[in-house]
């Protein structure tokens, strides 16, 4: 069978809250045809809250750029804290490929004490993790995947990351997510 080649994709990133913040945070999507950014979404998630499939299936399915879309990057299966992204739900939902991202492998145990210590419907959440399995290292990154091979998830992180280890979708969202929450972006992905 032979490897599919993912030329149109947008990453989504959270844009920056206090610590003490309550309510909604910005989302931020970079799609990119190619190397080429091609457009900017956004929307908003509740914080630790269960919205963030629904808004980012919105974000997608209702854009200009919906029909070219062929893969979604996720920066982390949560936004907003711990508002956990049913990856599976997502890919169903928009019929393609999700790729989730992280530069280090997050501290499971931490992750897991976190959700069912302090988070609401925390035990759901955490189902959702142990659900996509454990982050596989690939391209210097580690990733989950959903309706894409290891390889593939290798090339197509190989392929965006241009300017370091973090595939370029993921670095403006975080970038433009940074700048509308702060007024400037600061800090690597």
């Amino acid at each position: 069978m032979r490897a599919r080649r993912y030329s149109n994709v947008v990453g989504f990133d959270d844009a920056p809250f206090a610590r003490s913040h309550r309510g909604d945070v910005q989302v931020v999507g970079a799609v990119f045809a190619g190397t080429r950014l091609d457009g900017i979404l956004t929307g908003r998630v509740r914080r630790d809250g269960a919205n963030a499939t629904r808004e980012l299936v919105r974000l997608v399915a209702e854009s200009k750029y919906a029909r070219h879309v062929q893969l979604v990057m996720l920066q982390g299966i949560a936004l907003a804290g711990f508002n956990v992204v049913d990856v599976h739900a997502l890919a169903e939902a928009l019929e393609m490929p999700v790729l989730v991202v992280a530069r280090h492998r997050p501290d499971m145990e931490a992750v897991r004490r976190a959700l069912l210590g302090r988070v609401p419907a925390g035990a759901r959440k955490w189902a959702l993790i142990e659900h996509m399995g454990p982050m596989e290292p690939v391209a210097r990154v580690y990733v989950q995947r959903m309706g894409l091979s290891l390889e593939e998830a290798g090339r197509v992180v190989e392929r965006f990351a241009i300017h370091g280890h973090v595939p370029e979708p993921l670095r403006v969202a975080h970038l433009v997510a940074g700048a509308l929450a702060t007024g400037e972006s600061r800090g690597h992905t």
